[in-house]
């Protein structure tokens, strides 16, 4: 598929065409905010040759975590092959009660549940295709599902493939006593939720599925960009596990791996620190 028509997006969207004008659509995307007649905008990310499914499981993923109506998401418009289009997000000020929001608001979409680790649409860890078949066990999903194969799209070295060997052998232990599978964001970064112009929280470019809640918990902490009214709101909402702080380091794993993945070895030193300390 080529670049979307705006004619076309218009037209399922019920209105003509205003004007288009590029706007950033992240690391591995093309955007553009059409701005309709009348008065709505649509945001439309494209992706030349894109993985196949990665469009239609985003769609299918944000109304996935739109159904429990915990969080805000972008609508969908419409979807194809190398493009989606989604509702326009004008983007307002985050103020401490966008914090308490997003915290409750998680809380309550992650016990929101799904029926088993996994998800009926393909997965795509950052822009690396993964397997979504479902599992009954968490670590085995973590580590058939996510972890292997995303070691082996970042093609690591030999000693760090054996340093992931190690941690596969003891994952179970290192994860925790189990928990029911949660309705994941699975990408959970600052840059991936937005505050509206009425200080609502926003998530927006999931990779969601059936997984253990902390995965999310984990990825917010890896980068930063979160204040700490939003874990402690989450907290008091649906309490985490005694000791999930110590398994922070174990559910940063994958997150890492995606970055060996699509950024290349300048990511190979910081995750093989973590392998050493966990195998």
């Amino acid at each position: 598929m080529g670049q979307p028509d705006p004619s076309h997006i218009a037209r399922l969207a019920g209105a003509d065409v205003h004007t288009t004008r590029r706007v950033p659509g992240g690391s591995t995307s093309d955007a553009v905010r059409m701005d309709l007649l009348d008065g709505r905008s649509v945001f439309v990310k494209h992706t030349r040759n894109a993985p196949r499914g990665m469009f239609r499981a985003e769609a299918e993923g944000l109304a996935w975590l739109a159904a429990p109506g915990s969080v805000d998401v972008p609508a969908v418009i419409a979807v194809d092959s190398d493009w989606i289009a989604l509702e326009w997000i004008e983007q307002g000020d985050r103020t401490p009660a966008t914090d308490e929001a997003l915290g409750r608001g998680l809380a309550r979409m992650h016990r929101a549940g799904a029926d088993q680790f996994g998800a009926p649409w393909p997965g795509f860890a950052g822009s690396v295709p993964v397997p979504n078949e479902p599992l009954d066990d968490w670590p085995a999903f973590l580590a058939e599902r996510r972890l292997i194969p995303v070691a082996h799209a970042a093609g690591l070295p030999v000693q760090m493939l054996r340093r992931l060997d190690d941690v596969l052998a003891r994952l179970p232990d290192l994860l925790g006593s189990p928990e029911p599978p949660s309705r994941l964001h699975g990408d959970l970064w600052a840059g991936n939720h937005m505050t509206d112009l009425d200080g609502r929280p926003v998530l927006i470019d999931c990779d969601a599925y059936g997984g253990h809640r902390e995965v999310d918990i984990a990825m917010m902490l890896l980068f930063g960009g979160f204040g700490d009214r939003v874990i402690a709101a989450y907290d008091e909402e649906f309490p985490l596990a005694t000791g999930w702080r110590d398994r922070v380091e174990v559910n940063q794993l994958l997150p890492l791996l995606v970055h060996c993945a699509m950024l290349g070895a300048a990511w190979h030193d910081r995750t093989d620190d973590v392998l050493k300390s966990l195998a």
